[in-house]
């Protein structure tokens, strides 16, 4: 008997449908809709202890134990600073220090805290918070209540002391688990605080074409067995499998709620290898066929973009383009003000500004929430794989790669190429090399010396003229990973394989001796660069304190000399005078260092002084 069902992707039949081109009732093939779990905040502050119990201790009363406060979330340990106490003084060590931990719904049971004694090397006590009972707080208006809890000692020490502590859900902040550069969400962890959304993004994966063979089928030909994983804020989708298909063909559709314009959409296609089981009965690891990211605010509202991006991996021996991905993408909103109105807006809910965390920490809660939620996606039924995981949310962008460090340092070269343009077009005007168009910039000055009120309106009209023309020449088409901009076609295969490295190194002594050198190099450069850096603020730091007392005499007198002319020359005529100083024909020049430049460079700096 056969059954045949006909319908679309909004039936809710259509995840159980027999699917012929996904391997039918395999549940690692068929399509998922995955949710990220919800991220809180959880600020634990320790304010003192009371009534500790250090008698056990051999010469308790005889020394000065310093003790610390201990907090454990599950795998999150974090611990205060260290509290001496003398033999005088009663044992209530005050700390006033906050302990912030990532939770996840459903939270962990309990907070374990407990006060550590370092001299002595073991633990005074422990005490337990259940977690859910926690205060929960939306902004730093309302403080959340204190509470005493008994610390529990060895089976000798039932009571060991009781420990002050405040203890709350921050609901006011957002838990970050992405990479800063490509986060998909900004809203606050409490619901109250979430506004409506702005728009709806809708994306149509269509299929894929030209496929490179990933791994090979019966040991005899290539094959690739390919799905797509789409990530946009807390909702995670993942097409079904297309089994042994190098042109597979979803023709799958998804929607998400936007709040915000100025976030990412990551989008990954990926091997499937965890329907196979290999003979321990474990399943393989997903392997990456390439990404693709596609910030909301270059696309047109209300326009659906149906394009081809070319999917690009980095390999140990370099980058592979191993096909393309057909998208289909529209960004819908029904009201142009409410998006010009989230320009305007901040970036994070107001906690991070008014009560911010550091940025060490708020790295180091980065990097948890993202364990997290790797782990949570890892339990789900379909698992979703934990390499897919960290490819799609940038596990690895802190990680040292000598690729990443070119391609930001020709970032910088490429932002400060206008201003180089810039004062090169300068010196050809003072260089009379147009004697045209330095003649004009001379009326230009003497127009802006008698007409000033025209400057600010003669600057923001150019402005507007020259970016209303640039409309033509934007970009049509939603941007993509650029290999070029990447910086992987210029980099050898050392350095490749350097990136992928782990963590301790697994390649040879010689390998990381020879890294170890080149790094070496870079730093010293960079070490120099940073040294003239500091030294130019030295000199200037060098002309009020007196280090070289003529150079500071003669800038004194020069100050009084200055005042004096400035009070009896026009500021106009100044300005006048010195713009047609600057512009002065070479003739009038000479190629020796002016006299300022000399004084400066003549000025004492700190360097001397390093060891």
């Amino acid at each position: 008997m056969l059954a045949v069902w006909v319908g679309t992707q909004a039936d809710e039949a259509f995840q159980e449908a027999w699917q012929s081109d996904s391997g039918g009732l395999l549940p690692e093939t068929r399509a998922k809709v995955y949710l990220s779990p919800k991220l809180w905040y959880l600020r634990l502050t320790v304010i003192q202890t009371q009534d500790l119990q250090l008698g056990s201790v051999p010469d308790a009363k005889n020394r000065s134990p310093e003790l610390y406060v201990k907090a454990q979330l599950g795998a999150q340990i974090f611990k205060t600073g260290r509290c001496s106490i003398s033999s005088s003084s009663s044992a209530n060590p005050t700390w006033n220090e906050d302990l912030v931990f990532v939770a996840a719904e459903p939270f962990e049971p309990f907070l374990v805290m407990s006060v550590e004694d370092v001299s002595a090397g073991q633990s005074v006590g422990h005490a337990k918070i259940h977690v859910p009972t926690a205060d929960r707080r939306t902004d730093d208006r309302a403080e959340s209540r204190s509470r005493w809890f008994n610390l529990v000692g060895d089976e000798k020490r039932p009571y060991a002391g009781r420990i002050h502590v405040r203890i709350c859900l921050e609901g006011g902040y957002h838990v970050l688990d992405e990479a800063a550069h490509v986060t998909s969400d900004v809203r606050a962890a409490a619901k109250q605080l979430s506004k409506p959304p702005i728009g709806l993004l809708e994306v149509g994966i269509r299929g894929a074409s030209n496929l490179l063979p990933v791994k090979t089928k019966d040991g005899t030909r290539g094959t690739t067995d390919a799905y797509v994983v789409a990530k946009y804020g807390p909702k995670w989708v993942r097409t079904r499998t297309i089994l042994d298909r190098f042109n597979p063909r979803w023709n799958e559709q998804y929607t998400w709620d936007v709040y915000d314009p100025c976030t990412v959409l990551t989008i990954g296609v990926f091997d499937n290898g965890r329907y196979k089981k290999d003979e321990a009965g474990k399943p393989g690891k997903d392997a990456r066929i390439g990404k693709i990211r596609i910030r909301l605010a270059t696309l047109d509202t209300n326009r659906v973009y149906m394009n081809s991006y070319a999917l690009t991996v980095i390999h140990p021996s370099g980058a592979k383009k191993m096909g393309e991905i057909e998208l289909a993408v529209r960004f819908s909103c029904s009201s142009l003000m409410n998006i010009l109105q989230v320009y305007t807006s901040p970036m994070l809910p107001r906690m991070h500004y008014v009560k911010p965390l550091g940025p060490a920490q708020q790295d180091i809660l980065r990097h948890t929430a993202m364990r997290i939620v790797l782990t949570r996606l890892a339990r789900s039924e379909p698992p979703m794989g934990q390499e897919v995981v960290q490819y799609m949310i940038d596990t690895d962008s802190h990680v040292w790669s000598m690729r990443r460090s070119k391609a930001n340092w020709f970032r910088v070269v490429g932002c400060l190429s206008r201003a180089a343009s810039f004062a090169r077009w300068l010196d050809g005007i003072r260089t009379w090399i147009n004697p045209s168009t330095t003649v004009l910039v001379h009326l230009l000055l003497v127009a802006i010396i008698l007409c000033p009120h025209l400057v600010l309106p003669t600057l923001f009209m150019y402005a507007f003229f020259i970016v209303a023309l640039r409309f033509r020449f934007r970009h049509r088409l939603p941007t993509n990973m650029d290999p070029r901009l990447s910086y992987v076609d210029a980099v050898g295969p050392d350095e490749l394989d350097e990136e992928f490295d782990g963590f301790p190194s697994t390649r040879s002594v010689d390998q990381v001796r020879q890294r170890y050198d080149r790094l070496r190099a870079l730093a010293g450069r960079a070490q120099s660069l940073l040294g003239d850096v500091a030294a130019q603020g030295e000199r200037v730091e060098a002309l009020l304190n007196w280090r070289d007392p003529r150079a500071t005499g003669i800038f004194v007198v020069f100050c009084l000399l200055a005042s004096l002319v400035f009070y009896v020359v026009p500021f106009k005529c100044f300005i006048l005078c010195s713009g047609f100083y600057y512009l002065r024909h070479p003739r009038f020049r000479h190629d020796m260092p002016s006299l300022p430049v000399n004084f400066f460079r003549r000025l004492p700096t700190y360097s001397d002084q390093i060891l």
